[in-house]
């Protein structure tokens, strides 16, 4: 009997010191760092730090072991003592070789992030369209000359140009609704490679904070906060391809950096008929950090392509050596478009569990892009070019309040994201038109203007119970569009509204 009080006594003790480990976290230099992965081995218990590098650990006791990992950077080892629960446990981590050993697996529905990480910044691509074959299970594919955004194929879905996909860059939505090419055109080559830090993904639609295209996944582009230092390259390369790329740290001090990022890309591309491809990517971005529980980072970007394209081609035109494989049937073809951004992000820690994350956005958008996919079948004499074109700005604002570590009982830990936002789509001039040697309008098939605004709110929650993970969430979203019809002698305006409630469940055993 006294062997049982004894083991009962030490299980309510060892229970009644289990508490939380908090903190911040911050490099060699003094600067936060942010998704620093911090796990409790003898526990199981795992977290990360916030931007301000602010970090809390459920179910920490003494003498559990726990780890502070980073990519690039050093793991550290905490064995924790009594001073660490009583006071902040400060942690600085010194930069390294990146290496899979930095990486810590948990039970997160994310953890293959971590793996891309270090596939981005172990072997860095050259487009950003091509970070996305980062994601496991997707592919992309070009037609049409360089400066159209690619075909997406994702397990089983035939995505197009991003229907099926929800694609962000630090906030900014890259979908396009109600596209003149198509819904959900996503063209990423407004992000400059060298700027992209890390990815985010998630496949389903099973993500509350996720709405839009979100039907087989969302994909994330996180871009640097700041450089470590300057750089500057060169290549060149066949069919008179050649890029330039430059990023320049320009500000670095306690409590503001920042740093421009250019590019430049021609190529003639391997065709008979020259591409005459060119793109140019300017960006700033400038991060002043308010408090040490504070910052706000603002980033303007520029974009604009021009080029011309050789198209779909017959096999049998190539059978009948009318034409090689890499000739053209109507190399009139190609287009231009351009992007500028302006976008800033506000991030508030209100105390070591409970945080706001607020953004808005603005940009100005431009397409126009002529293709011809049945030659001469329609008009034998002008042959079958259409254009698509369209003028657009889009204006947005989102923000989530995110509290974690909150104890509902024994053992029971719960924790929960709350957010609120709206896109709106101004689309003018919006046309489908057949043309001849792309000058020429020989006939309007569609002409208009488009205002479509999404509003939404969403509350993620999450439930951990022992080795269960429980993830409940809801999603509202109200939707209005409208269509002024251009092509009509008398006034023709059509408007439809919905809103669509989306309940969402994840479960995780561990």
């Amino acid at each position: 009997m006294k062997k049982i009080i004894t083991v009962f006594v030490i299980l309510v003790v060892s229970v009644s010191y289990a508490q939380n480990l908090s903190g911040r976290i911050v490099d060699s230099e003094g600067n936060p760092l942010s998704d620093v992965g911090v796990f409790n081995k003898t526990s199981g218990s795992h977290s990360h730090s916030n931007q301000s590098g602010t970090y809390s650990l459920i179910k920490t006791s003494i003498k559990d072991s726990v780890y502070y990992s980073s990519l690039g950077y050093k793991t550290v080892l905490v064995v924790v003592d009594d001073a660490d629960l009583n006071q902040q446990k400060n942690i600085t981590l010194s930069q390294t070789n990146i290496s899979l050993e930095q990486v810590v697996l948990v039970s997160e529905v994310n953890t293959l992030s971590k793996f891309v990480d270090v596939d981005i910044q172990t072997n860095p691509v050259k487009s950003s369209q091509e970070i996305l074959r980062k994601v496991p299970g997707l592919i992309i594919g070009q037609h049409a000359g360089g400066g159209k955004a690619e075909q997406i194929f994702l397990r089983g879905f035939d995505i197009d140009h991003g229907t099926d996909v929800s694609i962000n860059v630090d906030g900014i939505p890259v979908n396009m609704v109600s596209h003149a090419h198509g819904q959900g055109y996503s063209d990423l080559h407004f992000v400059i490679p060298e700027t992209i830090e890390g990815i985010n993904f998630g496949k389903g639609p099973y993500f509350a904070n996720h709405g839009d295209f979100t039907t087989a996944g969302y994909i994330d582009l996180n871009l640097r906060k700041t450089l470590d230092n300057s750089l500057v390259s060169l290549e060149v390369g066949q069919f008179n391809t050649s890029r330039f790329m430059g990023m320049l740290k320009v500000l670095d001090t306690e409590k503001s950096n920042a740093y421009v990022a250019s590019e430049l890309y021609l190529t003639d591309g391997p065709f008979n008929s020259p591409q005459n491809f060119n793109r140019i990517n300017v960006m700033a971005r400038y991060n002043y950090k308010l408090a040490a529980d504070e910052d706000l980072t603002i980033t303007a970007s520029h974009f604009q392509s021009k080029w011309d394209a050789s198209g779909q081609i017959p096999q049998r035109a190539v059978d009948e050596g009318l034409i090689d494989r890499f000739g053209a049937i109507d190399d009139t073809e190609g287009g231009e478009t351009s992007r500028t951004n302006l976008s800033v992000n506000h991030f508030k820690v209100l105390d070591e569990n409970r945080a706001v994350k607020t953004k808005a956005f603005i940009s100005q958008y431009d397409f126009n892009l002529f293709s011809n996919f049945t030659f001469y079948l329609d008009d034998p004499v002008n042959g079958d070019q259409i254009e698509q074109k369209e003028s657009r700005v889009i204006v947005g604002a989102e923000s989530v309040f995110e509290r974690n570590n909150y104890e509902l009982g024994n053992n029971i830990h719960f924790e929960y994201q709350a957010g609120a936002g709206f896109r709106y789509d101004n689309v003018d001039d919006m046309q489908l038109s057949h043309t001849l040697n792309r000058k020429e309008i020989l006939e309007r098939y569609a002409y208009g203007d488009v205002d479509e605004v999404n509003t939404y709110g969403f509350v993620n929650t999450e439930f951990k119970i022992g080795k269960w993970t429980f993830n409940p969430a809801v999603r509202l979203d109200y939707f209005k569009f409208d269509y002024y019809n251009k092509l009509t002698d008398v006034y023709d305006n059509k408007s439809e509204s919905k809103v669509a409630v989306s309940p969402k469940l994840k479960t995780i055993f561990s």
